[in-house]
């Protein structure tokens, strides 16, 4: 059975620090690229942090913020957050696909998606 299992997330302060964890189960985790995704309510999901065949990408509003890990080891993703802003407020998800869809956000063609775990910053 397949499983991607989100943990760590939880309510901080604006300035705070959280470290989200991705268990992955039930398949190759070395055959597929991996990454974090955000959805807030009334917004469209956004790609956060996630990694390409050849490279780790960010998108703009977060760089040099968080940082995007894995274990290959424990089949585990990660996800460093600092400096948290009420903005990053969201429902954060874990996901695995080929390596071209992740790159380009074709969602459709992720292969398996975590049920995702709850940021909530306040200011």
């Amino acid at each position: 059975q397949v499983q991607l299992v989100e943990s760590g997330g939880g309510s901080v302060q604006a300035g705070g620090s959280l470290r989200l964890s991705c268990a992955a189960s039930g398949f190759t985790y070395s055959s597929y690229c991996m990454g974090w995704f955000r959805q807030a309510p009334g917004k469209e999901r956004e790609g956060v942090a996630y990694f390409t065949s050849d490279r780790i990408r960010y998108t703009d509003s977060v760089k040099g913020r968080f940082g995007i890990s894995q274990d290959n080891a424990k089949n585990t993703l990660y996800l460093q957050m600092d400096s948290l802003k009420p903005e990053d407020t969201a429902m954060y998800y874990c996901a695995a696909g080929p390596c071209w869809a992740i790159a380009t956000m074709t969602y459709g063609e992720y292969n398996y998606w975590g049920q995702g775990t709850q940021v909530t910053v306040s200011s």
